[in-house]
C-alpha cells in the first residue's frame, strides 16, 4: 500500500504529526494529489544532485499542470485557483534553488515513515505500554469536561436566581401597592408577607449557593491552569526539544491548544457570570449580601487566572531553522534566511489580528566582553491570524536573517567561548488588549522564547554547532541558560547513545543497534565500557581535541560517516548491508567460523571525513583463518565508483596472474549477488544491427573499471590492500582497446 494511503488510515494523533510536516513552502495539497508520483522518486538522491533536482522540479511543475487540467475537466474552479497559486509560489521559492525543494520532500517522506513506524510499534505494544500516559490525558480531558459542565450549570443557576429575584421584586411591589390601596384583608396581608419573607430567605440562600459554586468553579479552573502550565506545557516543550535533535516527532500541540482554549472560554463565561451578578446586586441588595462581599475578590481572581493562562499561551511551534538544513534546527548562519513559527494556544476569534509579535535577539544578554552581537534583518514583526488549514492562531517568520555587529578591535581571543559554543536567544514579544463590557480591560504582555541558538559565520562550523545543540538539549530543559558551555556537564552513555542513534534514524531509515552502540561505547569509554556501561562522557571527549592529541574529535568522525551515508551509502545502510560500527577484534570474532570469502562492511576509524572498508576471511594451508581488509574508500573514490560496483568487480591477482574475486558472502551468509544485485548496473539492451555497425566503425569495445590487487591474499595477512579506484597500481584487463587493423 502507498505510504500516503497508510498515513490516512492512522489515528488523529498521528495525522496531527503529519499535518505539522506541511506548510506553505510545500503544501499538503501537492502531497495529496501527486502522492503516487512523489513516492516513485528517490528524493534522497535528487537532494544531492543539482542537475537532477532541476529536472525533478520541472517534472513537478508539469505534474501540477496535468492535475490543473483534470480539475478543469471536473469544473473544480476552487482547486484550479489553488493549484495556480501553488505553482506560482513554488516557482518563486524554488526556481533558483530546486535542491531545497528536494530536501524538503525527502525530509517529509522520512518523517512520514517514522510516524508510520511509531504507529505500528504502538499498535504492537498494545494499550498497556501507553496506558499511564493515556490515563493522565484522560484525567485532564475529564477535568476540562467537568469545568465545561460546571460553567453550564452556573448559567442555569444564575438564570434561576434571576427568575426568583424578578418574582420577589414583583411580589414586593404588588404587596406594597395593595397595602397602600387597602385592597387586602388583614389575614390576606399577613399571608402575603409570610410568603414574601420566605421567598426572601430562599433568594438569600440561592445567592450564597451561586457565590459558593462560582468559587468552586474557579478552584477547578486554577487547578486546570496549573496542570497545563506546570506539567503539560513543559512536557510538550521537552518533547519538542527531543524532536529537534532527531527524536520522535513532537505531537499534541493541537490537544494542548484545545485544553487552553476550553479553559479560556470558560473563564470568559465566568466573567460574564460576574457581570450578571453585578446586575442582580444593583436590583436587590441587603446586609451581608455574599455578592456584595465577594464580587471584587471573584472578579480579581477570574481576571488573574485568565491573565496567567494567556501570558503562557504563546509558544514557538517550529523552532528557528535554515530551510537549506531542515534537519539541523537552531544552528543559524549569518546572512542566510531562517524561518520560525509561533502559535497562540488560545484559539478565540476575538484574538484574531489582535496580537502583533516582534522578534528580539539576545534580549536579556548582559554586556560581556567578547560576546558577539547581532542585528535581525528582514520583517521582524508579524500579526497573528487564524490559519485556514486548522484554524489555529499563528504567525510564521520566513525571511529573517542575522548580521553580526562589527566592533572595533579583534575579538577573536577575547571571548570566553568559541563561536560554536556561544549560545544566543531569540524571543518574541506581544501585548494583548481585550475589553469586555462591564469588566476591567485586559492588558497582558505575552512572550515566547526559542530554544538557545548557535550562530555560525561559515558552513564548515555547522557540524560543531550542531554538536553544541545536541549536547545542550540532551542535558537541560532550561531555555535561558546561555552560559551552559562555560561549564558543560558530562553526559551519561545511556543518554548519548540514544541521541547518537537518532542522528542516523533522522536522516535514514535505520538507527543504531546495540552491537553498533557497544562499539561506540568502547571508543568513548575504553575499558570503562566493560566495567560501567552507564559511564559518563565529558563534552571535551565528545567534541573537542586536546592540543596533545593527534586524533580528531569523536563527533566529527560520526558527522563524516553520516555525510558519507547520505551521499553514497543510503540504500545500503537502509537495507542493513552495512555493519558499520564494529571493532577489529569483534570483526575477527564474527568472521572466524564463517566460510572463506565471507565479508562485512565497516566504517574506518582513521578517517575524519568518513570512509568505509570491507574485510573478508580466507584460510591458509593449515586451515587457520586469515583476515584481509582493503584501504578505506572515501567520498572521493565513491563519487567515481559506487560501492556495490566495487564489490561486484573487485579482484585479487593470483599467483598465475589470474584476477579472482575473493568476496562470496555478505555476513552472515548472504550470497554477494543476492545482497547487492539490485544495486548493480542494469545490463544494456541488445543493440540493433545499425548500432553494432556504428560501434565497429569506431573500433572500440565497451569498457569497465575493475579493482585488482597485485598480491594474492595468501601472501598478506591483516595487511591493508590499496584498493582506491583512483590510485590502484594495476589497471584492469578490460580497458579501452582497439580491434586488429583499426587505426
Amino acid at each position: 500500500m502507498a505510504q500516503w494511503c497508510q498515513l490516512q488510515m492512522l489515528d488523529s494523533k498521528y495525522l496531527e504529526q503529519v499535518d505539522q510536516l506541511y506548510d506553505d513552502s510545500f503544501p499538503m495539497d501537492i502531497r495529496q494529489y501527486l502522492s503516487r508520483w512523489i513516492e516513485s522518486i528517490d528524493w534522497d538522491t535528487v537532494a544531492v544532485q543539482d542537475s537532477l533536482a532541476t529536472i525533478r522540479f520541472h517534472d513537478l511543475l508539469a505534474q501540477l499542470d496535468d492535475q490543473h487540467s483534470r480539475f478543469a475537466l471536473e469544473s473544480n474552479f476552487l482547486q484550479q485557483h489553488n493549484f495556480r497559486k501553488i505553482k506560482r509560489n513554488l516557482q518563486d521559492r524554488f526556481q533558483e534553488d530546486p535542491v531545497t525543494m528536494a530536501m524538503i520532500i525527502s525530509r517529509n517522506l522520512k518523517e512520514e515513515q517514522k510516524i508510520l513506524v511509531c504507529a505500528k510499534e504502538a499498535e504492537q505494544e498494545g494499550e498497556g505500554a501507553v496506558s499511564a500516559m493515556v490515563v493522565e490525558k484522560q484525567k485532564l480531558d475529564n477535568k476540562v469536561k467537568e469545568l465545561k459542565d460546571k460553567v453550564q450549570f452556573m448559567d442555569q443557576m444564575l438564570k434561576n436566581l434571576e427568575d426568583l429575584q424578578d418574582e420577589y421584586d414583583f411580589k414586593m411591589n404588588t404587596l406594597k401597592n395593595q397595602n397602600e390601596l387597602n385592597g387586602m384583608s388583614a389575614k390576606e396581608l399577613e399571608k402575603e408577607k409570610f410568603n414574601t419573607t420566605r421567598m426572601c430567605i430562599e433568594l438569600k440562600q440561592k445567592r450564597h449557593e451561586v457565590v459558593s459554586f462560582l468559587s468552586e468553579l474557579l478552584n477547578l479552573t486554577q487547578s486546570l491552569i496549573q496542570d497545563l502550565i506546570n506539567e503539560e506545557l513543559p512536557e510538550w516543550k521537552q518533547r519538542q526539544q527531543i524532536a529537534c535533535i532527531g527524536g520522535p516527532p513532537n505531537a499534541c500541540v493541537d490537544q494542548l491548544q484545545n485544553w487552553f482554549t476550553a479553559v479560556a472560554e470558560s473563564l470568559q463565561q465566568v466573567r460574564q457570570h460576574l457581570n450578571k451578578m453585578l446586575e442582580l446586586e444593583q436590583k436587590f441588595t441587603y446586609e451581608n449580601d455574599p455578592i456584595s462581599q465577594k464580587k471584587s475578590h471573584l472578579e480579581n481572581r477570574a481576571l488573574d487566572l485568565l491573565k496567567n493562562l494567556l501570558s503562557s499561551s504563546l509558544v514557538v511551534e517550529r523552532q528557528p531553522c535554515m530551510p537549506t538544513h531542515p534537519q539541523r534546527p537552531l544552528v543559524l548562519k549569518t546572512g542566510v534566511q531562517f524561518t520560525v513559527k509561533l502559535r497562540f494556544l488560545v484559539k478565540l476569534h476575538e484574538f484574531n489580528y489582535q496580537l502583533k509579535v516582534k522578534a528580539v535577539f539576545d534580549k536579556d544578554v548582559t554586556e560581556k566582553k567578547g560576546f558577539r552581537k547581532f542585528n535581525i534583518l528582514g520583517t521582524n514583526t508579524k500579526v497573528m491570524n487564524m490559519e485556514e488549514s486548522n484554524g489555529s492562531l499563528a504567525a510564521e517568520f520566513r525571511h529573517l536573517q542575522l548580521k553580526e555587529q562589527k566592533l572595533a578591535g579583534n575579538r577573536t581571543n577575547e571571548g570566553p567561548l568559541i563561536v560554536t559554543e556561544e549560545l544566543h536567544s531569540l524571543s518574541f514579544e506581544s501585548e494583548l488588549h481585550l475589553n469586555q463590557s462591564g469588566s476591567p480591560g485586559l492588558h497582558i504582555k505575552v512572550e515566547a522564547m526559542a530554544l538557545p541558538l548557535v550562530v555560525i559565520s561559515n558552513v564548515c562550523q555547522l557540524p560543531s554547532g550542531w554538536a553544541s545543540i545536541l549536547w545542550y538539549n540532551m542535558l537541560t530543559t532550561e531555555p535561558r541558560n546561555l552560559k551552559f558551555f562555560l561549564s558543560p556537564p558530562s553526559a551519561k552513555w545511556s543518554q548519548l547513545s540514544e541521541v547518537l542513534s537518532w542522528q542516523f534514524s533522522s536522516v535514514t531509515k535505520r538507527g543504531l543497534n546495540q552491537e553498533q552502540l557497544n562499539m561506540l561505547a568502547d571508543k568513548l569509554l575504553g575499558a570503562k565500557a566493560q566495567r560501567n556501561p552507564d559511564g559518563t562522557i565529558p563534552w571535551t571527549k565528545f567534541c573537542k581535541q586536546s592540543a596533545n592529541e593527534k586524533s580528531f574529535p569523536f563527533w566529527l568522525w560520526i558527522e563524516g560517516i553520516l555525510d558519507l551515508i547520505k551521499r553514497h551509502l543510503l540504500s545500503l545502510w537502509n537495507d542493513g548491508c552495512i555493519m558499520g560500527f564494529i571493532s577489529k577484534e569483534r570483526e575477527k570474532a564474527l568472521l572466524s567460523n564463517k566460510c572463506p570469502g565471507t565479508f562485512l562492511l565497516r566504517f574506518s576509524e582513521s578517517s575524519k571525513e568518513g570512509a568505509i572498508t570491507f574485510t573478508w576471511i580466507e584460510h591458509d594451508v593449515h586451515d587457520k583463518p586469515v583476515y584481509h581488509s582493503v584501504e578505506p574508500y572515501t567520498k572521493k573514490e565513491l563519487s567515481a565508483v559506487s560501492l556495490p560496483d566495487i564489490i561486484r568487480t573487485y579482484k585479487v591477482m593470483a599467483v598465475e596472474n589470474i584476477p579472482e574475486n575473493p568476496l562470496r558472502f555478505l555476513y552472515p551468509d548472504v550470497p554477494k549477488d543476492k545482497a547487492f544485485g539490485k544495486y548493480y548496473p542494469k545490463p544494456s539492451e541488445t543493440p540493433e544491427p545499425m548500432d553494432t555497425d556504428v560501434q565497429e566503425v569506431r573500433g572500440y569495445m565497451k569498457t569497465e573499471l575493475i579493482s585488482v590487487s597485485e598480491v594474492h591474499p595468501s601472501r598478506l595477512q591483516d595487511n591493508m590492500m590499496p584498493m582506491s579506484p583512483d590510485d590502484y597500481k594495476v589497471l584492469e584487463r578490460i580497458m579501452s582497446s582497439e580491434f586488429q587493423g583499426e587505426n
